[in-house]
């Protein structure tokens, strides 16, 4: 006689399975509510983070704005004091040469000297002669007022040809001849080095050449020496 077995199938209690729900409900919203804490904590720490780095970025831009603007105001500082130097070196450079002599024509051969007697002359050469072909500009030995200009020698005769003669401070006189063109007048007053005339081969011209005369006063008879003239006021020839 078989005897029977009472299996019993174990089944929790519905007491214990309240409990681990709700334990395990528990530990879900303590992970949550910490996840939560974290984020709110990132969040709160990056938003001084971003606020300082804009800042800084903003001082930056300045700092770097600042500099340009200063380097700007060098650089315009600059320019205005090179420009006021230059404006000054050019009114200086201006009364120098107001104030200077030169020799009235350039690239020439020196030819009949001051003091030269011939055939070619009725009296002693009275000037220096620059051989220059016809058409080369002649300036202004010296800042001075024209008080001849003209054919006829500008009144000194016919041998002059077209002759212009210019007074000066210093109480002499410059005077050009055997012109090809006259490009003063009476009365103009003319600086250092301005063109003043063309020259040529009119009057009493064996060649196309310049005479060049320094008097003591505006007519002929009056003549010194042009070369040593010019010597004294440190124009070599």
């Amino acid at each position: 006689m078989k005897r029977a077995t009472n299996q019993h199938t174990i089944r929790p209690s519905a007491s214990r399975i309240r409990g681990a729900v709700l334990a395990a409900g528990l530990g879900a919203s303590v992970v949550l509510g910490a996840g939560s804490a974290f984020a709110a904590g990132s969040a709160d720490a990056a938003a001084p983070l971003a606020a300082g780095t804009t800042a800084q970025s903003v001082a930056q831009q300045a700092a770097a704005q600042s500099k340009a603007a200063d380097a700007a105001k060098k650089t315009a500082a600059k320019k205005a004091s090179d420009a006021k130097k230059k404006a000054e070196d050019k009114k200086k450079a201006a009364k120098k040469n107001a104030a200077s002599w030169k020799a009235p024509v350039k690239k020439y051969t020196l030819s009949a000297s001051y003091g030269t007697g011939g055939a070619r002359w009725a009296a002693k050469h009275s000037g220096q002669d620059f051989a220059v072909p016809i058409g080369t500009p002649v300036s202004a030995a010296h800042t001075g007022t024209v008080v001849k200009a003209g054919p006829n020698g500008g009144g000194d005769g016919p041998a002059y040809g077209n002759a212009v003669v210019i007074k000066h401070s210093n109480g002499k006189y410059s005077q050009y001849a055997h012109l090809s063109k006259i490009n003063v007048k009476i009365g103009e007053k003319v600086k250092t080095g301005e063109k003043i005339a063309l020259s040529g081969n009119t009057g009493n011209s064996s060649g196309p050449h310049l005479h060049f005369e320094i008097r003591t006063t505006p007519n002929y008879g009056s003549a010194l020496n042009p070369a040593a003239f010019l010597r004294s006021v440190h124009v070599s020839i």
